[in-house]
């Protein structure tokens, strides 16, 4: 039951991630920001991809949806709350759904903040999850049309993974996410090395995904709001947890 990834470039900063059932043959894209990188990516590993799972309805994520599917006759599966922003969808799915992938079920995680409708898609047999816009390496998405509260659950549903579980996002922010939560996190030991380790990769040419569930809760703010080390540096000790979620957000916002 083993899936294969070949996870590339795509625009300025936005990854293309395709996977590969090795058993079934089938390949999903998740989301479609940029055709030529796609089809390169399609003729360097031969994987024909079969559908396209979007996250949200931007642009950036959405551009290729429709010159892909006349291509490739693939489905196209997106959120039920935006289905009529995705270009070209054939199936709409919400919180709790299943798609089959060989021999695999692809769960539908609703995770609205960055967009009303934004959905993350989990693996737990090949122990992925694909976050998008929603949670990224050391850093979540901006607040577009939610509120921080909402983002706020929708974090919590994805740091409730298991923590072995890699995280592939949406886009390399990964070392200005770094500065930034050096900033409100300055005493982490853990931050520090990753700091170091990021710049090492970044100075390489190298990506600094996948990351994992467990290395995001050592490490990166948008997911230790109840860190009293945090809370003491925001002068926020006993603040609500939407409260500190909003100042950390609202600093990234103006870093």
């Amino acid at each position: 039951m083993t899936l294969e990834i070949e996870q590339f470039m795509c625009r300025s900063d936005n990854f293309g991630v395709l996977v590969r059932d090795t058993e079934s043959g089938q390949v999903a894209l998740i989301d479609a920001p940029e055709e030529a990188p796609i089809l390169a990516a399609v003729q360097r590993t031969g994987w024909k991809p079969t559908m396209i799972l979007t996250t949200h309805h931007h642009g950036d994520h959405v551009e290729a949806n429709l010159a892909l599917k006349q291509r490739f006759g693939l489905r196209i599966v997106g959120p039920k709350a935006e289905a009529g922003k995705i270009p070209g969808i054939d199936e709409a799915v919400e919180e709790g759904a299943t798609i089959p992938f060989g021999n695999h079920l692809i769960y539908v995680i609703e995770t609205p903040g960055h967009t009303a409708g934004h959905v993350s898609y989990y693996i737990p047999t090949a122990q992925m999850a694909f976050t998008a816009d929603t949670l990224f390496a050391l850093g979540c998405g901006r607040l577009f049309e939610k509120p921080a509260a909402v983002m706020l659950e929708s974090l919590k549903k994805l740091a409730a993974l298991p923590p072995e579980t890699k995280v592939y996002c949406g886009h390399e922010y990964t070392q200005a996410n770094a500065r930034f939560a050096l900033t409100v996190d300055p005493t982490n030991s853990a931050l520090k090395e990753r700091a170091a380790q990021i710049n090492r990769l970044r100075a390489e040419g190298k990506p600094t995904l996948p990351t994992t569930i467990g290395e995001e809760l050592a490490t990166n703010p948008f997911l230790r709001w109840h860190d009293p080390a945090i809370r003491r540096n925001l002068g926020m000790e006993n603040a609500a947890d939407e409260a500190v979620f909003a100042e950390i957000r609202k600093r990234k916002d103006v870093f």
